[in-house]
């Protein structure tokens, strides 16, 4: 099976900012590979400031995700 056929299994985010003051973007999505060694990761921009985050999707999200 191909990445692109693959639900992802990390979203990746774009964060500003520090602890409640921070802003989270959601920016793109990881793929874990299947010897769980690393991810591929595909964004649909590039920061040029603050950090890249990559989280396992909340339950919501998935669902979310799931109803397309």
């Amino acid at each position: 099976m191909t990445t692109e056929t693959k639900r992802p299994s990390h979203a990746v985010y774009h964060v500003e900012g520090e602890g409640k003051k921070a802003y989270w973007t959601k920016i793109g999505a990881a793929w874990m590979h299947d010897d769980g060694e690393g991810f591929n990761i595909s964004i649909s921009c590039i920061p040029v400031n603050g950090r890249l985050t990559v989280r396992k999707p909340k339950a919501e999200e998935s669902q979310r995700e799931e109803g397309r």
